[in-house]
């Protein structure tokens, strides 16, 4: 919850938080946290009471409409003749991934001028002439 920030901005957050409720501070922290505890125990009893509804056990996490459907509605042979057609077009989408990042990794092997210590060679079969020092403007004037 905190780790953007650091031990300075944290105490400097407690005294802002001490000078502008003073005395009254642990009776503000105990509102909180009672409050806190409250919304978790609304958030049980709605979950049991849609759970004594559907007549089937539901989590927080199954509240997710996605989550819901797949865990309550489909069946597993629904969910296999779902998933079936769209799992060939991902492995075929996959490989051609796959493939495509290993000639550019290879590309980009044979460019590197650092890995093989020679410069790259053109069309032609020679090497790129090194481009001449551009002269500064101190040096002009």
């Amino acid at each position: 919850m905190f780790e953007n920030l650091n031990w300075w901005e944290i105490g400097a957050l407690l005294l802002l938080a001490l000078l502008i409720f003073g005395d009254r501070l642990p009776a503000v922290i105990n509102d909180g946290l009672r409050m806190v505890r409250n919304l978790r125990s609304m958030a049980r009893n709605a979950t049991g009471d849609l759970s004594r509804e559907l007549g089937t056990d539901i989590q927080l996490e199954d509240l997710h409409p996605k989550a819901f459907i797949r865990k309550h509605l489909l069946s597993e042979e629904d969910e296999q003749a779902i998933r079936k057609p769209l799992q060939g077009m991902y492995d075929n989408l996959r490989s051609e991934v796959t493939g495509v990042h290993d000639e550019l990794k290879d590309v980009a092997k044979a460019a590197d001028v650092r890995t093989n210590g020679t410069r790259p060679a053109t069309a032609t079969g020679g090497s790129i002439p090194a481009p001449a020092p551009r002269p500064s403007y101190d040096d002009a004037t």
